[in-house]
């Protein structure tokens, strides 16, 4: 199979020849939403431990092919500058040997990455619909002589955005080996299978989920990707977890497992599910397909003669007085008065607030759900003259 190289980007051309059918290279997109220095701060965010011994859950760091323990001085620093000082950094501290970076949920350590990336894949939404299980994003940097886990096959389809370097991706249209292990490091007897993609800076590259794949250092300087990954072979939990339980277990469970049962069911008790569902349905809708989100910034406090101005889309919870509302895969916390939800629909429309012009019973309330607000990245404050 030959791989598919196109020079302009379209969502149309895109889902009605590519969509869940082949991979396809697009190069020199014009509206890539990763731009370098935003993807190198995102890193250094997004890699910082817990404590100093610990590696961050959602991170991996292996010299050659071995996955490192604790993080040492391998991990990018704001000192470093850019990607240009932190690869110095690294070809001081290990020479020639080959390294890999890799920080998954990396859109959720970077409020304008993040934005860029929902309103980028908007467009794809509007097509095929937004995903009910989010999208993931991971970057992967270094020289690393290729993915660490080898050829393998993903739930995802997958969008390569080169940042940096040049990548290379090698694919097979079905899976190469007939052993029964899911993926495998030594892949030399299968290349004549494959077929190959060259990923440079600004390109794009999208494979179904059905290919299976593997990524290759292309040359002995280090190269820098983001992957958007969208499900597309789901998962079931509940029904997963009905089936688990259904007719499995004994009339006298042990007490921490019967302590364990109760509480999963108490979760389930209609009230609390349904706000619960409905509190998870907005965060997801309102993160553009992208959550979870940074986490709320610290409030601030807002005084009365400050000007807020809203400055992304409100969604008001399914209901005619809706309690909750959301915007930026985040929400509102308790009930709002008549008053708040009135601030809140003025701001929807356009408006701009000052606290200070609101009847004095409800004030205090709703300077709260402001401040909850701008910690949300949702309104700003602004200068009235």
């Amino acid at each position: 199979m030959m791989l598919t190289v196109e020079k302009s980007f379209g969502w149309d051309t895109f889902t009605e020849r590519f969509w869940d059918r082949q991979p396809v290279l697009y190069k020199a997109v014009d509206a890539v939403p990763f731009a370098e220095s935003e993807v190198f701060r995102a890193a250094v965010l997004g890699s910082r431990p817990p404590h100093p011994l610990a590696v961050p859950g959602n991170l991996q760091f292996l010299v050659r092919r071995r996955q490192q323990t604790r993080p040492h001085d391998y991990l990018p620093e704001p000192s470093d500058g850019s990607f240009d000082g932190y690869e110095q950094r690294m070809a001081d501290r290990l020479g020639e040997q080959r390294y890999a970076l890799v920080v998954h949920r990396f859109h959720s350590f970077s409020h304008p990455l993040w934005d860029r990336a929902q309103r980028f894949y908007a467009g794809l939404w509007e097509r095929v619909g937004q995903p009910t299980h989010s999208a993931g994003s991971t970057m992967f940097h270094g020289s690393y002589e290729h993915s660490p886990v080898g050829v393998h096959q993903d739930r995802f389809a997958t969008f390569m955005f080169c940042v940096r370097g040049t990548k290379r991706m090698r694919f097979w249209a079905e899976r190469p080996w007939t052993d029964p292990v899911h993926t495998v490091l030594d892949y030399q007897p299968y290349l004549a299978s494959s077929f190959v993609a060259e990923v440079e800076p600004g390109d794009l590259l999208y494979w179904p989920s059905r290919y299976y794949h593997v990524g290759e250092s292309a040359g002995d300087a280090p190269a820098t990707s983001v992957n958007v990954g969208i499900p597309r072979r789901e998962h079931r939990p509940y029904y997963e977890i009905k089936d688990l339980f259904r007719g499995r277990l004994a009339a006298e469970l042990p007490t921490a497992l019967a302590d364990a049962v109760d509480a999963f069911a108490a979760g389930l008790y209609e009230d609390r599910f349904a706000d619960r569902a409905t509190e998870l349905a907005l965060r997801v809708r309102t993160a553009g397909g992208f959550w979870p989100t940074e986490p709320p910034a610290e409030p601030r406090p807002l005084d009365d003669d400050t000007l807020v101005r809203g400055c992304a889309p409100l969604l008001p919870a399914p209901g005619e007085a809706p309690r909750r509302w959301a915007t930026g895969g985040h929400v509102t916390s308790g009930a709002n008065s008549a008053e708040a939800l009135a601030v809140l629909r003025r701001l929807d429309a356009g408006e701009a607030v000052r606290v200070g012009e609101l009847p004095e019973p409800g004030r205090a309330e709703v300077r709260r759900l402001l401040e909850e607000l701008e910690s949300f990245r949702a309104v700003i404050r602004v200068d009235a003259h």
